[in-house]
């Protein structure tokens, strides 16, 4: 961040990106290195009596109360700016740690549990995080209409491939949520389609093996990745 950034143009604090790149790439933790070993009930410089919290699994107003701005001349924003990254962290499903990085061995320590952090701790995984961000933000752009087998499939935990789909509505883009319909109208999940709407709609009913003969590129051989795909009813 520091290295591409101008006066004009800057991200924000570096602990907000790095929770947004531990988003975006579905880490399972993120460690944030700093001059303190974690949070505390107060700031330890100026209240002799703060508590150091080894682990906190909510963020509350009350543990939001305890963060204050920055508590050195090389940080920017100090533990507030880290609360602000443990949301991003724990909404993504991905556990965050604070802890101090002037010490060799500092992963390693992390790792073994000989080192005075302060962990936030995820309630799901971040794939299950990814779901709920899938189930309930995104605005599906079009519907995928899927014959009895492919529905089948689904309440079976299986991608959908373009051999099961029959039809496709709505003006969709690569990564655009979209519904997944049968052929009564019913609405059986939805999920991130794997290719815009004109394409997908030259590979339906097709099997996964002629796509790149189709479209003249190797794409993915699923529509919808199970992955990437929310049950409905």
């Amino acid at each position: 961040n520091d290295t591409v950034a101008t006066a004009e143009i800057r991200f924000g604090d570096n602990d907000r990106l790095a929770a947004r790149v531990a988003q975006m790439a579905g880490a399972d933790a993120l460690i944030l290195l700093s001059d303190i070993d974690g949070l505390y009930t107060a700031n330890p410089q100026r209240d002799a009596a703060a508590q150091h919290i080894p682990e906190v699994t909510a963020l509350t107003p009350a543990i939001e109360a305890m963060a204050e701005g920055a508590n050195s001349a090389a940080s920017n924003g100090g533990m507030r700016t880290k609360i602000e990254a443990a949301k991003i962290a724990l909404a993504s499903g991905c556990h965050m740690a604070i802890t101090h990085g002037a010490q060799a061995h500092v992963l390693q320590k992390l790792e073994n549990n000989t080192v005075k952090a302060t962990w936030f701790v995820a309630s799901e995984s971040p794939a299950g995080a990814r779901k709920h961000w899938i189930a309930g933000t995104l605005q599906p752009a079009g519907t995928l209409v899927v014959d009895a087998g492919a529905e089948q499939a689904l309440t079976q935990g299986k991608s959908l491939l373009p051999a099961g789909v029959v039809r496709v509505e709505g003006a969709f883009e690569r990564g655009d949520a979209v519904w997944i319909c049968n052929q009564a109208g019913t609405q059986l999940a939805k999920g991130l389609v794997a290719y815009n709407a004109a394409d997908a709609a030259k590979i339906i009913g097709k099997r996964s093996d002629a796509i790149e003969a189709i479209l003249g590129f190797a794409g993915r051989s699923a529509l919808v990745h199970r992955d990437e795909l929310v049950l409905w009813s």
